[in-house]
């Protein structure tokens, strides 16, 4: 095995993917949604997924939060088991998963508007015509790349592009509330990125 071959193969695979990504009115659709729901009404981010999808939710929401849009994660499994409580009336729900099928995620929607029928969905799918994708107000969908995985199964190349796509909402998030660099500060005390948002390099 080389493995200096395999990394160029993946990089450049990976980085052909990413240029793939339909670049659509849907972003602004969503960054719109976001803005309502959480800066003018209140509520906040729920977002979901399952397995390496639900870790990609996760970093989505804990970024958004420390730059100025509150969200927080909401396991499709624990919200069956009460944790479906977290969910608000003035919430929007940002759900990813590559097929558009996953079972969980499905049932969560079903879930969260049973509870709360008009709460809107942004959902991140590699598969904009599936399940999942007709019961959001916006899709954002990843390119029609296969997985880098030598068994083409394993997350890999789905996960960058779900990842870039959660980057291009929290920075357009940032731009649209005019988050600034004392506003990061505020709310990242600790470590060498709390130090650098508090030194001012303007001087």
């Amino acid at each position: 095995m080389d493995i200096k071959q395999t990394m160029r193969s993946i990089l450049q695979a990976e980085s052909a993917a990413i240029a793939q990504i339909p670049v659509t009115d849907a972003y602004a659709d969503a960054v719109t949604l976001m803005v309502e729901h959480v800066h003018h009404r209140h509520g906040k981010v729920v977002a979901a997924g399952m397995g390496k999808a639900g870790q990609i939710a996760m970093n989505i929401a804990t970024t958004l939060a420390s730059t100025g849009t509150p969200a927080v994660t909401l396991h499709p499994g624990e919200a069956q088991h009460g944790d479906l409580g977290i969910l608000q009336p003035d919430d929007v729900m940002l759900l990813v998963s590559n097929s558009g099928k996953t079972r969980e995620i499905i049932e969560l929607v079903a879930l969260a508007r049973g509870l709360y029928p008009e709460v809107p969905c942004i959902v991140i799918t590699g598969q904009p015509d599936s399940p999942l994708a007709e019961t959001a107000q916006v899709v954002l969908p990843t390119a029609p790349a296969p997985e880098v995985c030598p068994l083409g199964l394993t997350p890999t190349t789905s996960t960058t592009m779900m990842t870039v796509i959660g980057d291009v909402l929290v920075v357009a998030m940032m731009q649209a509330i005019g988050f600034t660099r004392a506003d990061y500060a505020k709310r990242h005390h600790g470590g060498y990125l709390g130090h650098l948002a508090a030194t001012d390099d303007t001087k």
